[in-house]
């Protein structure tokens, strides 16, 4: 590992390559162990190189957004973890079309969007996380998704080519794309929005941010919505008609004000968020036959 560092310290700088970081401080769940080498891109150019020496020296590689909808584990993570973060964002406006680096915050984006009044984005300004980790997961909220904006993306390919795919090609659905199988990492992407009422959009963005802070528990670490809509039911109620409304393992805890979340009440650790989550898909499956599929990723040495 020592011989990777310094291949890496030599194309980047000093304060862009951690070893052993924490990843409790880079995940909005606040839980994770260290991971062996966390990295800050700033250039695309620092993330090819980083992408290259992953694969020369066959190390797992994670690219790491904000650290929302993730559960990391208590021993930390393998190999390298490629934060495009605050370091890799900007946003470009070419008439309704806004133009976003990867590390860009969603809700950064959707305000670019209300201030050159154009629509079509307002659902966005509430979610916990990057651009990019919005275009691999599909991201949505309120009926909007990604998919009915997105024209294309700016991605780095495994062999190290910058490629633009556009949105049809990229198999987005419900929390999901074929990114990830595909081995890219989303550089940026364009979307494209409609001219609007700014008084409509602003009137729509309050809507939905009140929406957030009167129905999700923000005050609390958590890592967004844990489970997946099962066809048919909505999470949050089947866990709260099974009778789990703030049911609690450890530090973790079913949200008191929305069943759908599980928040880090006190300390959890990874632990005690997989048990808890076993716990609730158990019980669920006892009451009322439904499945509930976990949508918080988990990573590393679990």
């Amino acid at each position: 590992m020592d011989t990777v560092i310094e291949q890496l310290k030599e194309v980047l700088e000093e304060d862009q390559v951690l070893v052993n970081e924490p990843m409790c401080r880079h995940t909005t769940f606040r839980i994770g162990g260290p991971a062996d080498i966390f990295i800050i891109p700033k250039t695309t150019e620092d993330i090819a190189h980083v992408c290259s020496i992953a694969k020369k020296e066959k190390l797992p590689l994670f690219v790491l957004g904000n650290g929302s909808n993730l559960l990391v584990a208590d021993q930390g993570m393998d190999g390298i973890v490629l934060q495009i973060y605050k370091n890799f964002s900007g946003i470009e406006v070419s008439g309704n079309e806004l133009t976003i680096q990867a590390g860009t915050l969603l809700s950064t984006a959707a305000k670019a969007a209300q201030t050159e009044e154009l629509t079509g984005f307002e659902f966005a300004g509430g979610i916990p996380g990057t651009f990019g980790g919005a275009v691999v997961m599909n991201a949505g909220a309120y009926g909007g998704e990604m998919v009915q904006v997105l024209k294309e993306v700016d991605v780095l390919t495994p062999e190290g080519e910058v490629k633009t795919i556009p949105a049809q090609d990229l198999e987005l659905g419900y929390r999901t794309s074929n990114i990830l199988k595909n081995g890219y990492v989303v550089l940026s992407g364009t979307i494209a929005l409609e001219k609007g009422d700014p008084e409509q959009i602003k009137a729509l963005m309050d809507k939905y941010s009140a929406a957030r802070r009167t129905k999700q528990p923000l005050e609390l670490p958590s890592a967004g919505s844990t489970f997946k809509r099962p066809e048919g039911y909505f999470a949050g109620k089947l866990i709260q008609d099974a009778g789990l409304r703030g049911y609690q393992v450890g530090g973790a805890r079913v949200s008191d004000k929305h069943c759908g979340f599980v928040v880090n009440q006190d300390h959890a650790t990874a632990a005690d968020v997989m048990q808890l989550i076993g716990d609730v898909q158990r019980i669920v499956k006892e009451k009322f036959d439904v499945v509930l599929e976990p949508e918080v990723k988990r990573v590393g040495r679990f």
